[in-house]
């Protein structure tokens, strides 16, 4: 660690719109990033690659030993009785956010199995790495995205999602739906400038994904792979603060 970094500027408290991706190959590797990050940093999403290296050990560590909030990334898809049974089980490690595909059927059965608990169901709409050609090659139905992306985060508000999944560059518009009141919009496919796009093709800096309408904003590779991952999330609270 490069401890000298940290003292080059005034270290900002943790801000909860910012959610760290913890998209690493198992629970250690992102239990020492959290040990990097410190407490700069208090919202984590964990994603279905960790899934099988001890990804709801790790999730269930962090919430109950270090106080953190957990976004579990699993985008689940299938028939409305697997999800809700699913949902219910997840549903008993406190997570603060569950991720499902935003078709009504599946938003539905996410929130019957989430009963009393306080976990929010976000739904998926149109995945940040795809574009158009990605859409036509999977038979999706034609259109613009943006026009798309908006009919699912609507149809997924009405069947009880409490928030939705979307681009930086859809934000405002979802943001302006009337079934979007009160609800959350959380984006991934955020970029700091000069970090690389990635496998993300539709993306938006910080300052600008919450300036649309986001609530909380994922960041993932340009933290865990910098030189110094809490002084690249320390530059991303400047800039949200700002």
């Amino acid at each position: 660690m490069q401890a000298g970094a940290y003292a080059m500027s005034p270290s900002l408290p943790s801000d909860d719109r910012l959610i760290v991706a913890i998209d690493l190959p198992n629970a250690l590797a992102g239990l020492q990033l959290t040990e990097q990050l410190g407490d700069a940093v208090s919202f984590y999403k964990i994603g279905l690659g960790m899934l099988t290296g001890g990804g709801l050990a790790l999730a269930n560590e962090l919430k109950q030993d270090h106080g953190k909030r957990i976004f579990m990334d699993l985008k689940l898809f299938d028939i409305g009785a697997t999800v809700e049974n699913a949902v219910r089980g997840l549903a008993h490690f406190d997570l603060d956010f569950l991720t499902v595909h935003g078709d009504p059927h599946v938003v539905r059965a996410a929130r019957e199995g989430v009963g009393g608990k306080e976990m929010k169901i976000l739904a998926v709409t149109i995945l940040t790495s795809l574009d158009r050609t990605d859409l036509d090659a999977a038979l999706i139905s034609s259109g613009d995205i943006t026009d798309l992306v908006i009919s699912r985060a609507a149809r997924a508000f009405e069947a009880g999602a409490d928030g939705v999944i979307s681009s930086p560059q859809e934000a405002a518009l979802i943001r302006a739906l009337p079934e979007a009141q009160g609800k959350l919009i959380v984006t991934p496919g955020v970029r700091p400038i000069g970090t690389a796009l990635g496998d993300q093709k539709r993306v938006a800096t910080p300052a600008q994904a919450l300036s649309d309408g986001a609530d909380h904003i994922v960041v993932g590779r340009p933290i865990w792979a910098a030189e110094s991952p809490r002084e690249a999330a320390q530059n991303i609270l400047r800039d949200i603060s700002g």
